[in-house]
C-alpha cells in the first residue's frame, strides 16, 4: 500500500470520526430504506450473475483494479474476483448490461455510489482491514452462499469482532470502517452483492466533503483507466 494513499486514508478517516458516531451494523431501514428492492429480487439477482461464474477468469482479480489492495486481495494466494457495476457514480455500460435487473435496481437509487459482485475463492480468507471512508455505508446480500457439513452458511463475515454467518437473500448493512474480515470455509465460490450507500443523515459540511470525495474518486477512476470499457 503506498505512503500516499495511507497518509489521505487517515486524514479522512479523522475527519469522519469527529461527527459520524454510529456503531458497526446499522439499521437498514433509518440508514438504506430502499434495501428492500435487493432482498426482494435477490433470487432473480442471482440468476443474472450465475452466469458471470462459468467465465470467472474474465472478473478481474480485486488488485487487478486497485494495486492498493493487493495484500487483501491476493492473501493466501486464493482468488478474490470483483465485477463492478458502479464505481462511485460512474457505471461501467458492459457489465450494467450483463445484468439488467440488477443494474436497473442500481440505477433507480442514486445512493448507490458502487455496485458490484464479489467472488470469493473457495478456502479465500480476507484478512482483517478497515475502509477509509465513512461517507459511505456498505450492503452485503448473500447470493450463492455454500454450505459446510452442519448444513449452515459455510462463509463468515467478522465485523468489529462479531461473527455473521449470512446465507443466500440474507443481507446487512455496515460500516466498513470498523475491523472486518470474511472467510470462505467451503470448497465453492461464495458469491455476494455489495453496494456502497451514501450515507443517511449526515450535517451538511459532511455531506460536502463526502461529495468532493466522491468526486475526486471519478477523476481519478478516468485517469487511472481502471476500466477500459465505457461508461454507461
Amino acid at each position: 500500500m503506498s505512503i500516499a494513499y495511507s497518509v489521505v486514508r487517515s486524514g479522512i478517516t479523522g475527519v469522519y470520526n469527529t461527527f459520524v458516531k454510529t456503531p458497526p451494523v446499522l439499521n437498514m431501514q433509518q440508514y438504506f430504506p430502499r434495501a428492500e428492492e435487493f432482498t426482494s429480487n435477490w433470487e432473480v439477482v442471482r440468476e443474472e450473475v450465475m452466469q458471470l461464474i462459468d467465465d470467472i477468469q474474465s472478473v478481474p482479480r480485486f488488485h487487478e483494479l486497485m494495486p492498493e489492495q493487493y495484500k487483501l486481495s491476493a492473501h493466501g494466494e486464493k482468488e478474490w474476483r470483483m465485477f463492478i457495476l458502479r464505481a462511485y457514480g460512474l457505471d461501467i455500460r458492459e457489465n450494467m448490461q450483463r445484468c439488467p435487473t440488477l443494474a436497473r435496481l442500481v440505477r433507480a437509487n442514486d445512493d448507490i455510489k458502487s455496485a458490484s459482485v464479489s467472488f470469493l475463492a473457495p478456502g479465500k480468507k480476507v484478512p482483517t482491514h478497515t475502509g477509509p471512508f465513512r461517507g459511505i455505508t456498505r450492503f452485503y446480500m448473500g447470493l450463492q452462499v455454500p454450505l459446510n457439513e452442519q448444513g449452515e452458511p459455510g462463509v463468515t463475515l467478522t465485523i468489529d469482532n462479531q461473527a455473521y454467518k449470512l446465507g443466500n437473500g440474507d443481507a446487512l448493512l455496515w460500516d466498513d470502517t470498523y475491523p472486518h474480515s470474511v472467510e470462505n470455509n467451503t470448497d465453492e465460490w461464495r458469491i455476494a452483492l455489495l453496494l456502497d450507500v451514501y450515507r443517511a443523515n449526515m450535517p451538511g459540511p459532511l455531506r460536502a466533503f463526502t461529495n468532493t470525495i466522491i468526486g475526486m474518486a471519478k477523476i481519478s477512476i478516468k485517469w487511472r483507466k481502471i476500466f477500459p470499457k465505457e461508461f454507461a
